[in-house]
C-alpha cells in the first residue's frame, strides 16, 4: 500500500508541477488520494492506473480545448474539433452540439457524432425553443440529466434521445452574457452520470462557450472589417468621381415645384422613384433627399443599373461569397450591405434584368437578402431611392419590367423638368458653368454675349443640363479674351439634331408625317424613278432615330413611336434597307 500511495504522490506532484507552470487548471486534478477514489485508498494498482488514467485523459481534453480556442477562429471546425475529443474522456456514445441561429429564435444542430432512427436529426437541423430537452437548456440556463423514460414524460418532443440510447444529460454553453447553446451527451445503458461527471462536463461546456463566443467576436469583427474595407473603397472611387454638377441652380417655377417635394418626402423613410430625361440631375435630387433626412450622417450608396454587365449587377448590389462563382476569390460586400442604416441610390432602375427583379422586390419590402453563394439571411434598414429615364409603365405592358417592382418602387414619384421647361434657368446655369470652367483653367471670363445667351435659350437641349455643362466647357476652351466665345454654329443644326421627344407636337407631327409620306413613296409608282433616293433618306432618318433610342424599336420610347408609325412596318423597312437595330446598342468606343 505504501508503494501505491508513493507511486500516487509522485503523479500528483508531477501533475501540480505542471499546473503551477500554468499548463492546464488545478481544478482539473485530483488533489488527494481520497479524491481519487476509494479503489485508489484501497491499495488497488489497477484501480489507481485506471483514475489516473481518466485524470490524464480529462486533462489533455481541457488542454485541447483551449489550443482550439486559441488556434481556430472557424466556428464550424472549432465546434467539431471540440465535440469530437468529448468521448475519450468521458464515457459516452454519442455527443452534439445546438448553437442559436445568427438571427435568433431558433437551435441548430452545429455538430454532432450520431444521426436519429428517423434519419430526420442531422447537422442544421432546426430547433423551435419549445417542448423539447435542448429548449429547455437553452432558456433555464440549467443542466438537464435523465433516463430516456423521464425525458418522454417530461417533454412533448424528442431530439436528443433514440431508441436505442437509455441515459443521458444536457449542458448549457454559458457565454459571458447570454447562453449561446447547449451539449448534450447519450449513453446507450442506464448508467446515470455522476456529479463528477457532471462537474468536468460543466468545466468543458464553459470552455466550449468560451470558444465559441471568441469564435463568433472574431467572425463579426472579421465581417466588419471587410465591410468597412469594401466601403472605404467605395467612398474613395466616390471622391474620385466627379460630380456631374455641383448643386442644383434654378428658381423656374417647374424646378420649384420638384423640390419642394424633395422638401416633402425627404424627412420619412419612404421610397422616392425620380422620373426625368437623361441629364435632368435625378442623382443631385437623390443627394439632396438623402442630405435633408435623418440618415444624413450615414452612407449614400449610389449603383448605376446600366453601367453594370447584367452577370454582375446581382454580386454588385447583393455582394457574394468566396467560391460563389467563377472568379469570386474573396468575399464582397454589396452595396445594398454598404447602405445599411443609410440610403442606396439606384440609377437606371428600369436596367434591371428581370431573373433580378423579384430579389430586389424582396429586398424593398422585407428588408432582408442573400449574398450570392450564401444561405445565410441577412437584415438590412435602407432607404431606397431609385431613379430612371424610360417608360416603366410601357415596359410593364412589354413584359419587360415587374408591376409589382414598379409599384413598389412608384411609393412617391418625383419628375424632374427637362432644361426645355425651365428656360428662365439656362441664364443661371451658363452662368455657374462659365465661373466654374473659367477659374479650372485660369481663364478671366468677364462677360457672356447677349446673342449667344439668346441663342442658348432657344436651343431644347435634348440632353439638358449635362450637353449645357458640356457645351460651357468647350466655349471656355475655345475663349481667347474676356467675352465668352460660344460655338453658336453647332446650336444651328436644329434639323438634323434635335430629337422627336424634344420637339412641339406639331413638329413631331411634321416628322411622322416625313416618314409615312416617304414610306407611302415606296410603294407608289411615282416614287420607282426616284427610289435609290428615297431609300437613302429613309435610311438616314430611320437611323438617326435609331441612334438617338440605343436601337429600341419598340415600346413608348421606341423608334417606331417617335416616328408615328406602326412596329411591324418599320421593321419591314429595316429589314428591306438591311439596317440592324443591335448595332445602335453597342457602346461607343473611345478612340485612341
Amino acid at each position: 500500500m505504501s508503494a501505491s500511495v508513493a507511486s500516487i504522490k509522485g503523479v500528483t506532484g508531477s501533475v501540480l508541477r505542471r499546473a503551477d507552470h500554468g499548463e492546464f487548471p488545478l481544478s482539473a486534478v485530483a488533489r488527494t488520494p481520497r479524491e481519487l477514489g476509494p479503489s485508489v485508498m484501497g491499495g488497488d494498482n489497477e484501480g489507481v492506473t485506471a483514475e489516473l488514467r481518466r485524470e490524464k485523459g480529462r486533462l489533455k481534453l481541457l488542454m485541447d480545448l483551449t489550443g482550439e480556442a486559441v488556434s481556430n477562429q472557424e466556428l464550424l471546425d472549432l465546434v467539431r474539433a471540440m465535440m469530437m475529443s468529448i468521448p475519450s474522456a468521458i464515457d459516452s456514445d454519442r455527443v452534439c452540439i445546438f448553437l442559436e441561429r445568427p438571427n435568433g429564435g431558433e437551435l441548430e444542430v452545429y455538430a454532432l457524432d450520431f444521426t436519429s432512427e428517423a434519419g430526420s436529426f442531422k447537422q442544421g437541423t432546426t430547433v423551435p425553443l419549445a417542448g423539447t430537452i435542448t429548449s429547455h437548456v437553452f432558456q433555464t440556463g440549467k443542466l438537464w440529466t435523465g433516463t430516456r423514460e423521464q425525458a418522454c414524460a417530461a417533454f412533448s418532443r424528442q431530439l436528443l434521445f433514440a431508441e436505442r440510447f437509455g441515459t443521458g444529460c444536457m449542458l448549457p454553453l454559458s457565454g459571458r452574457k447570454r447562453v449561446l447553446g447547449t451539449l448534450g451527451l447519450v449513453r446507450a445503458e442506464h448508467n446515470p452520470y455522476s456529479k463528477d461527471e457532471l462537474d468536468f462536463l460543466s468545466r468543458v461546456s464553459s470552455q466550449i462557450a468560451l470558444a465559441v463566443e471568441n469564435a463568433l467576436a472574431y467572425r463579426e469583427i472579421s465581417e466588419l472589417k471587410d465591410k468597412l474595407a469594401q466601403e472605404k473603397l467605395y467612398l474613395e472611387g466616390e471622391i474620385r468621381c466627379e460630380l456631374k454638377f455641383d448643386q442644383i441652380v434654378g428658381h423656374s417655377p417647374a424646378l420649384r415645384h420638384a423640390l419642394r417635394l424633395v422638401q416633402t418626402v425627404a424627412p420619412s423613410d419612404s421610397t422616392v422613384l425620380l422620373l426625368g430625361e437623361t441629364g435632368t440631375g435625378k442623382e443631385l435630387v437623390a443627394r439632396a433627399i438623402h442630405d435633408l433626412s435623418r440618415r444624413q450622417p450615414r452612407a449614400f450608396v449610389r449603383l448605376n443599373c446600366a453601367a453594370i454587365p447584367t452577370g454582375l449587377l446581382e454580386s454588385e448590389l447583393f455582394g457574394h461569397e468566396k467560391g460563389a462563382f467563377t472568379g469570386a476569390i474573396s468575399q464582397k460586400v454589396g452595396r445594398l450591405e454598404l447602405a445599411d442604416q443609410g440610403t442606396l441610390f439606384l440609377d437606371e432602375v428600369g436596367d434591371v434584368p428581370l431573373e433580378i427583379q423579384p430579389k430586389l422586390l424582396r429586398a424593398l419590402q422585407e428588408r432582408e437578402f442573400e449574398r450570392l453563394g450564401s444561405t445565410r439571411t441577412r437584415k438590412v434598414e435602407v432607404r431606397m431611392v431609385a431613379a430612371t429615364n424610360r417608360d416603366l409603365e410601357g415596359m410593364i405592358a412589354q413584359r419587360e419590367f415587374r408591376s409589382d417592382l414598379y409599384y413598389r418602387l412608384n411609393v412617391f414619384p418625383i419628375r424632374i423638368p427637362p432644361l426645355r421647361e425651365r428656360r428662365e434657368d439656362i441664364a443661371l446655369l451658363t452662368r455657374y458653368f462659365v465661373q466654374k470652367f473659367a477659374r479650372q483653367m485660369q481663364k478671366q471670363i468677364e462677360t457672356i454675349p447677349a446673342a449667344a445667351l439668346k441663342a442658348m435659350e432657344e436651343w431644347d437641349w435634348p440632353g439638358n443640363v449635362r450637353e449645357l455643362q458640356n457645351f460651357i466647357e468647350r466655349a471656355v476652351i475655345l475663349t481667347r479674351g474676356k467675352a465668352l466665345e460660344a460655338p453658336l454654329t453647332e446650336l444651328q443644326k436644329t434639323g438634323k439634331r434635335m430629337v422627336v421627344g424634344s420637339v412641339s407636337p406639331s413638329g413631331r407631327d411634321e416628322i411622322a408625317r416625313i416618314v409615312r409620306e416617304t414610306i407611302s413613296e415606296m410603294d407608289s409608282e411615282v416614287a420607282k424613278s426616284g427610289a435609290k433616293e428615297i431609300d437613302e433618306r429613309q435610311r438616314e432618318e430611320i437611323e438617326r432615330v435609331l441612334g438617338e433610342t440605343k436601337g429600341r424599336v419598340g415600346g413608348a420610347e421606341g423608334a417606331a413611336a417617335r416616328l408615328g408609325v406602326n412596329r411591324t412596318t418599320l421593321l419591314a423597312r429595316m429589314k428591306k434597307l438591311s439596317i440592324d437595330p443591335k448595332l445602335f446598342s453597342l457602346p461607343v468606343m473611345a478612340s485612341t
